[in-house]
């Protein structure tokens, strides 16, 4: 069995501390950063349910807050994409320099306000994949047709909204892309079974593409 080895890091920008659990299994072929949603963080059971398959298929994974807890007791900087697209961006180069993780290709898991994050971000750094779990693209409808790591857009059944909201950007989208609705499933994919589905869905998406890229980083 191939056992990761995780470790709890902190990574500074400008004057904050950012606190992420990295796991990388042996012979990781990439890495997934997750860009979580508002309310949630690095120990959200649903990002660690997901980070747990794309571990057992030798995908590594970063879980990681991007805001201080100070920093999301504020509705503002919850919603403020820019800022979190920045410390994303930021994350990224740290792993990309970092001794345990500068060979991996990197990817991008993001849900709600974090999806609308990882997308921005994607269109400035080197990102070879984009998943997107009940995530607000139309958040950064202007940077849509700049991405252009292949993208997965998961939405659940019974999230209307969300669900129009994607559909709209997914004609936006001019990279490889695919939009995958879960019937049945509301908008934290709580139902039994649907957040099963999700992580297959991930998982299959950033194997085939972290796998494709193996041939083509140099770093």
């Amino acid at each position: 069995m191939n056992t990761p080895k995780h470790q709890d890091i902190i990574i500074p920008i400008k004057g904050i501390e950012l606190h992420g659990i990295l796991s990388v299994p042996k012979n990781s072929i990439g890495i997934v950063i997750f860009s979580h949603g508002h309310g949630s963080s690095r120990l959200s059971p649903r990002n660690t349910y997901v980070a747990k398959t794309l571990q057992s298929k030798g995908i590594a994974t970063l879980l990681i807050d991007l805001l201080t807890e100070s920093e999301d007791e504020t509705s503002e900087n919850r919603f403020d994409i820019d800022l979190i697209t920045e410390r994303l961006l930021r994350i990224t180069q740290w792993i990309n320099g970092f001794h345990d993780t500068n060979t991996l290709s990197v990817a991008y898991f993001g849900a709600s306000t974090g999806a609308a994050a990882a997308l921005k971000a994607a269109t400035t750094e080197k990102v070879f994949a984009v998943v997107s779990r009940g995530g607000r693209p139309d958040l950064v409808t202007n940077f849509l047709e700049k991405v252009i790591a292949p993208t997965l857009l998961i939405v659940g059944g019974k999230d209307k909204v969300v669900q129009q909201l994607n559909q709209e950007a997914f004609q936006k989208l001019s990279c490889e892309k695919n939009l995958r609705i879960i019937s049945g499933a509301s908008h934290l994919f709580q139902e039994s079974g649907k957040l099963e589905q999700v992580s297959q869905l991930a998982t299959d998406w950033f194997f085939k593409w972290l796998k494709e890229s193996e041939h083509v980083v140099q770093r």
